[in-house]
């Protein structure tokens, strides 16, 4: 894929996913818009872009604001050139039970992880409607499908985000339009996440494994800008999530009570003076890697969910036969 002339917009661009994913599609050809919060993290990429040969435009701006990112997408359309792929990555979390997480933090991370999302698809489609192509891409997880305990109001904007995405690809489908859209649900990966997420746990968190780098999941993102897929499943854990919740989803909220409560914590105490970038970006955190480099895994496996479908349709199809030829066996 290169497409010289054309801008990508990655927003939550200047650490793990978001960050490996500018850097794909910098590869790829594209000139690269990065949007964030924070000014040393936007500096910082747009450094290792510039590096590399890309042209790039970094913005600062909090993807809570609507207004903030009209403006952003203006800029990109007149600084960078017509926005052919916009990837919505931006994300904030709490780790805590219901009980120890507040109203405001609720409203922030729902601000942040599911209206952030809606605000970066109305600035992209206000264009690409306009000249009725480019592809929205929304970096969803497994967690879309499969809540965890101590990660509510993440999970919660998560599903948000696959609901939008649904019923806005049901009208851009009725008006024919070639606008497409497509949703990646990711496994684990080894970003800063869980160095700066505020934690209301006394232990510190970590990713539940297996473990994956940002790496694998731009790979999978630009593989999803490209083809445009429903929905691209990425790594073995998001089958397993995805899959297991159809068919039991409470043999899965016994299984999650015991393992993921446990599986989210390190044996590091939190300490009381760890910032984190809940309602203010956290400078000196802005890595593309998280602590857990020598967990991570630089492989995954990634299927459009057509192809999940077909795949089970088939295996069903087999089994009915079998099912037909030992009956037919035992008959004779």
């Amino acid at each position: 894929m290169s497409d010289r002339g054309l801008a990508a917009v990655v927003c939550g661009g200047t650490a793990g996913v978001g960050r490996a994913t500018a850097h794909a599609l910098a590869r790829a050809g594209f000139r690269v818009a990065v949007i964030a919060r924070g000014e040393q993290g936007l500096s910082d990429t747009r450094d290792e872009l510039e590096a590399a040969g890309a042209k790039v435009l970094a913005i600062s701006a909090d993807v809570a604001d609507a207004g903030a990112i009209d403006q952003a997408a203006e800029r990109i359309e007149a600084e960078l050139g017509p926005i052919e792929i916009w990837v919505n990555a931006a994300m904030a979390t709490v780790f805590g039970p219901v009980n120890k997480i507040s109203a405001a933090e609720f409203k922030r991370v729902t601000e942040v992880t599911y209206l952030g999302f809606v605000h970066g698809t109305l600035a992209a489609l206000r264009y690409m409607e306009a000249r009725n192509r480019g592809t929205i891409v929304q970096v969803g997880s497994a967690l879309s499908y499969r809540a965890i305990p101590l990660q509510s109001a993440y999970c919660a904007a998560k599903f948000a985000i696959r609901g939008f995405t649904d019923s806005l690809r049901c009208e851009l489908i009725h008006t024919n339009s070639r606008v497409r859209l497509t949703m990646v649900q990711l496994p684990a990966h080894n970003t800063p996440q869980f160095d700066w997420s505020r934690n209301k746990m006394q232990k510190r968190p970590q990713p539940v494994p297996p473990i994956h780098t940002p790496e694998v999941a731009a790979r999978a993102i630009v593989r999803a800008a490209t083809d445009a897929p429903r929905e691209l499943w990425l790594g073995r854990a998001s089958f397993q999530a995805i899959i297991g919740n159809m068919f039991m989803p409470g043999l899965l909220d016994r299984m999650m009570a015991k393992q993921a409560w446990s599986g989210q914590m390190t044996d590091e105490p939190t300490t009381a003076e760890q910032p984190d970038n809940l309602f203010q970006p956290v400078e000196g955190l802005h890595r593309l890697e998280g602590r857990f480099g020598d967990q991570a895994k630089g492989k995954a496996l990634a299927m459009s969910a057509e192809t999940v479908g077909k795949l089970a349709a088939a295996g069903l199809a087999l089994v009915a036969v079998a099912a037909v030829v030992l009956v037919a066996a035992i008959a004779n």
